[in-house]
C-alpha cells in the first residue's frame, strides 16, 4: 500500500495510480454491462410504471403519432414526450420486448456515469482514483442500480440534468464572455430542454437551485443574470417545436400538465404520493446502500484531505450546492416518490468518492474508519443468511419468499459471495483493494436479485405471464375488460388500445373525460350487461380483490385462470 503524507504524498500516490488509470474505462464498462445490460430481459414488466412507459411508446410506433401521448387510445397528459420518444426508438430498433423497454433507462444510467468519469478526470487529473470511484459509487448504489434497470423516466431526467449542470460548471471555468463559455452555456440549455421534454418544469428548477447558490458563493453576482440567457435560448430551441405542436393538437395539454402535475403535486395537501418533509432524509440511507456504511469514513476523509484553491475545490463546492439545494427542494414538495431524488445522486457520488481519496494517504486513522463501515455491513450480511434460510424453510405460507428452490439457492449463493468479498475487504491492508472488494460484493448481490425475485412479488406486480398464456386465443374481435391496475399491461401484452375499464380509471380518467372516450368506462352493473351482450367473446382481466367486488354483478364465467392467490385473474365468458 502507498503510505503518504500531506500534499507531497498525494502526488506520489497519484503518479502510481496513473499506471493503472488506462484500465479504468474498461472496468467501468464491464461493470455497466454486467449490472445493467445483461439483466434487462430476465423478468416480466412490472405494473404500473414499466407497463405505462412501454405502452405509450408502443402506441406511438403503431399509430405513427409521435406528438400526443396515449394509453389505451386515451389521451395521457401526465408527462411530456421525450422519455416516450427514447423508448419508441428503442422499440423500433430492438423490437417490442422487455430489453427494448428498459434499454433507454439503463443507457441513461451508463451515460450519467460516463459524464461523472469525464468530469472528474478533467478537474482531478492527478487523482485517477476519483475518476474511477465516483462513477463506481454511482453505478453500485442501490437507488441507482434498481431504477437503472426499470423503465421509468427518472433515469433519463437524471442524465439530462447531470449533463446540464456539468456543462454549466464547465462554462463557469471558462473566461467570461469567451467563445467556449458561450458554447458550454448554450449546450447546458439544450440539455435542460431535453430534461423539460422528459418531466417538465423540474428541468429548470434543479439547475437554478444548484447553479444560483454556487455563483453567489463565488461572489459572481453579475453572472447570475448574465449566464442565464444562452441556456434559456438553448432550452427554448429544443422544446418549443413540440410545445407548439401539442398545443395545436391538444389545447388543454399545458393547462392540465402545469396545474395538475406541478402546482398541485408540489403544494397541495391532497397531492399524489403525499409524504412528510423528512421522507427523503429517511429513505436516502437505504437508497445509498452499501456506501452509506462508509459515510463516516468519507466525511472524515473529506475533512482531512488537503484541497487548495483551484478548479478541484470549486468542483467540490459546486457538487455540494448540486446535492443540498435540490434535495431540500424535493423535500419541500408535498408529493414524493423515492425516485424523485435520483438527480441528487451524481453530485453525492462525487462528494463521497472525494472523501474516500484520503484513505490512499493515511495508514492508521483512515483504516480504522473503513474497518468500522465494512465490519457493520459484514455483520448485517452474516445475519441475513440464516434469516433468509429460516423464512424459506420454516416460515408460514405468506412469508415464504420462493416457490422454487433454485431461486433460494441462487440468492443464498449471492449472499455467500458477498460475505466472502467483504471478509477480503475487511482483512486487506490496501485502501483501493478494500473499496473495490466492497463494491464488487454488493454488485454480485444486485445482479443475482434480478433472477431471484420472490414468487409472491411476481404474482402481484407482473401479470405478463398470465396474459401472454392466453394472448394467442384472444382474437381481434374479442371484447376485453380490465381493472385499472392491470390495464396498461393488458394493452401491452395484447397489443391493443381498445380495452374497457371497469369501476375505476385512476390516471386514465382524464382521457376518459373526453366525449369520444367516455363510453370506455363501465361500472360493475354495466360490465355485467356488456358481457352478456358479447357472450362467447368477452374476456375480463383483473385483480382478485377487484373481481371479488364485481362478481355479484357479472354472469357465470366459462373459464378462469389465475397468476396466484394474490395476483390476477383472466376470466372468459
Amino acid at each position: 500500500m502507498l503510505y503518504c503524507a500531506g500534499r507531497a504524498g498525494l502526488h506520489v500516490c497519484y503518479r502510481k495510480q496513473a499506471m493503472t488509470a488506462k484500465y479504468t474505462p474498461f472496468c467501468l464498462l464491464g461493470l455497466f454491462l454486467f449490472l445493467y445490460i445483461l439483466p434487462l430481459q430476465t423478468r416480466p414488466l412490472f405494473i404500473q410504471d414499466e407497463t405505462r412507459y412501454a405502452e405509450v411508446p408502443r402506441e406511438m410506433v403503431t399509430s405513427g403519432d409521435w406528438v400526443v401521448p396515449r394509453i389505451n387510445g386515451l389521451r395521457y397528459f401526465e408527462k411530456p414526450v421525450m422519455g416516450y420518444w427514447l423508448t419508441a426508438i428503442s422499440l423500433t430498433i430492438f423490437g417490442q420486448n422487455n430489453f427494448a423497454v428498459r434499454f433507454p433507462s439503463a443507457l441513461a444510467t451508463g451515460l450519467t456515469a460516463l459524464i461523472l468519469f469525464l468530469l472528474c478526470r478533467r478537474f482531478q487529473k492527478e487523482n485517477a482514483f476519483l475518476s474511477f470511484s465516483a462513477p463506481l459509487v454511482y453505478l453500485t448504489s442501490l437507488g441507482v442500480a434498481t431504477t437503472g434497470t426499470f423503465a421509468i423516466l427518472d433515469t433519463p431526467l437524471t442524465l439530462f440534468l447531470t449533463a446540464t449542470l456539468v456543462t454549466f460548471f464547465l462554462a463557469t471555468e471558462e473566461t467570461p464572455g469567451s467563445s467556449w463559455e458561450k458554447r458550454f452555456l448554450f449546450t447546458a440549455g439544450v440539455f435542460a430542454g431535453c430534461a423539460f421534454l422528459t418531466k417538465g418544469f423540474l428541468a429548470f428548477a434543479v439547475p437554478v437551485l444548484a447553479a444560483g447558490p454556487y455563483l453567489a458563493l463565488q461572489k459572481r453576482w453579475r453572472d447570475l443574470l448574465r449566464m442565464l440567457w444562452l441556456p434559456l435560448a438553448g432550452a427554448i430551441l429544443v422544446s418549443l417545436p413540440w410545445a407548439i405542436l401539442i398545443h395545436l393538437r391538444e389545447p388543454n395539454f399545458w393547462h392540465y400538465f402545469f396545474w395538475n402535475e406541478h402546482v398541485r403535486r408540489f403544494l397541495a395537501d391532497s397531492a399524489q404520493h403525499a409524504q412528510p418533509f423528512w421522507f427523503f432524509t429517511a429513505v436516502l440511507p437505504a437508497m445509498f446502500m452499501p456506501w452509506i456504511f462508509l459515510l463516516p469514513a468519507s466525511v472524515y476523509g473529506a475533512y482531512r484531505l488537503p484541497l487548495p484553491d483551484g478548479p478541484q475545490r470549486r468542483l467540490i463546492i459546486y457538487c455540494l450546492c448540486w446535492f443540498l439545494f435540490p434535495f431540500l427542494f424535493f423535500s419541500a414538495s408535498s408529493g414524493k416518490l423515492i425516485t424523485y431524488i435520483l438527480p441528487c445522486f451524481p453530485s453525492l457520488s462525487i462528494l463521497f468518492a472525494h472523501g474516500l481519496t484520503w484513505w490512499l494517504t493515511e495508514k492508521t486513522t483512515g483504516k480504522k474508519h473503513l474497518q468500522w463501515g465494512i465490519g457493520a455491513l459484514l455483520v448485517l450480511v452474516s445475519l441475513g443468511l440464516p434469516t433468509l434460510a429460516g423464512l424459506h424453510l420454516f416460515g408460514p405460507d405468506y412469508l415464504q419468499l420462493f416457490q422454487r428452490s433454485w431461486k433460494w439457492l441462487l440468492l443464498s449463493s449471492g449472499l455467500a459471495a458477498m460475505l466472502l468479498l467483504l471478509l477480503v475487504a475487511f482483512r486487506s491492508n490496501r485502501g483501493q483493494e478494500k473499496m473495490h472488494c466492497f463494491a464488487l460484493s454488493f454488485t454480485i448481490l444486485l445482479f443475482t436479485a434480478h433472477f431471484t425475485i420472490p414468487s409472491l412479488t411476481l404474482n402481484m406486480k407482473a401479470p405478463g405471464p398470465l396474459i401472454s398464456r392466453h394472448a394467442g386465443d384472444i382474437t381481434p374481435d374479442s371484447v376485453v375488460l380490465s381493472g385499472e391496475k392491470v390495464a396498461r399491461a393488458v394493452c401491452w401484452y395484447l397489443k391493443r388500445d381498445d380495452i374497457y375499464l371497469v369501476e375505476r380509471a385512476g390516471e386514465l380518467q382524464y382521457g376518459l373525460d373526453y366525449p369520444d372516450s367516455s363510453h370506455r368506462k363501465l361500472n360493475p352493473v354495466q360490465a355485467g350487461t356488456f358481457i352478456l351482450k358479447h357472450k362467447g367473446k368477452s374476456v375480463l382481466i383483473a385483480g382478485h380483490d377487484e373481481y371479488s367486488r364485481w362478481q355479484p354483478f357479472l354472469p357465470p364465467p366459462v373459464a378462469v385462470d389465475a397468476s396466484g392467490s394474490k395476483g390476477y385473474l383472466l376470466v372468459r365468458y
